[in-house]
């Protein structure tokens, strides 16, 4: 087994690996490939820490390292590192190789006077690597509650210090939202690859309407494409036959689902008004995927 530093003659292999890597796993098929595909033009992208591994003659994982940064409370942008996506082939998972892979990169980060890694994962693997929950660090997530302990979202001091008593909120890099910002220019990429069915299944991250934010959890809840195919980012009340069935702003869309909150509480450890479920529909739509600036 051998780690070296990715060539551009390996980047269609790589992009293919981290298909095969991440389909399925974290939701219906993936976008991580196009993320890698995009990344490497990045300003953020560091190449140094741009790595594959192979065992004998064939390319088995992969990780790559970019910038990023923390806002202080005190508005002041402090600089930090993340990675991601990091693959290991299928037939190669549960075996270790992981491990190795994210142990030999974080050395090599280290080695350049990089800080402060945070990343999403499950704190169940990562903590192996010297991962731990960011809220300990006093690094709040963006998409969550500041007072949250948010069990995914986790942080890694690799210069002890570094980080010192401060506070932030961390958002990631937005590179790693370009197949969100750019739908057709990922299809047209995914498409130049074999073809593979979306499917839901255990173990995935929940999924919401990026429309209205209805859980998405069957084929049944989803919306459909313009050739009558499953449209797994809106539901079949938002989106039909490639179109929103309803044209509205983001203001018009929360008054509308408001009207359900009674339904909403069923599910909720405590009862929220009409006007509390709409403040937080207000923090929340402005990330979904449509309403997204």
């Amino acid at each position: 087994m051998i780690i070296r530093l990715e060539q551009p003659k390996d980047y269609r292999d790589v992009e293919n690996l981290t298909r095969e890597a991440f389909w399925n796993v974290y939701r219906p098929g993936c976008t991580e490939h196009y993320v890698l595909n995009q990344y490497r033009t990045n300003p953020n992208f560091i190449p140094e820490l741009d790595f594959v591994m192979e065992e004998g003659s064939r390319l088995i994982g992969h990780v790559m390292f970019s910038k990023a940064e923390i806002m202080l409370d005190d508005g002041t942008p402090y600089p930090s590192w993340t990675f991601g996506p990091i693959s290991i082939h299928p037939d190669f998972k549960r075996k270790g190789y992981g491990l190795k892979l994210l142990h030999y990169a974080i050395e090599k980060a280290k080695e350049m006077g990089i800080g402060l890694l945070q990343m999403e994962g499950n704190i169940d693997f990562y903590k192996h690597a010297g991962f731990d929950l960011a809220s300990k660090m006093k690094i709040h997530y963006h998409a969550e509650p500041r007072d949250s302990e948010v069990p995914y979202f986790l942080a890694y001091e690799l210069i002890p210090g570094y980080w010192g008593n401060r506070e932030g909120t961390y958002c990631p890099p937005k590179g790693y939202f370009v197949a969100d910002e750019n739908p057709k220019a990922f299809e047209a990429y995914e498409a130049t690859f074999p073809q593979k069915e979306k499917a839901f299944q255990e173990g995935q991250l929940p999924q919401f309407c990026q429309s209205c934010g209805m859980p998405l959890t069957r084929i049944e809840d989803c919306g459909t494409n313009a050739d009558g195919s499953t449209n797994f980012d809106y539901c079949q009340y938002c989106y039909k036959d490639g179109k929103f069935l309803q044209e509205c702003t983001m203001d018009e869309m929360i008054e509308h689902c408001a009207q359900f909150v009674d339904e909403v509480n069923k599910h909720m450890p405590k009862p929220m008004t009409k006007e509390e479920y709409k403040q937080m529909m207000r923090q929340y739509f402005p990330m979904l995927k449509r309403w997204r600036k």
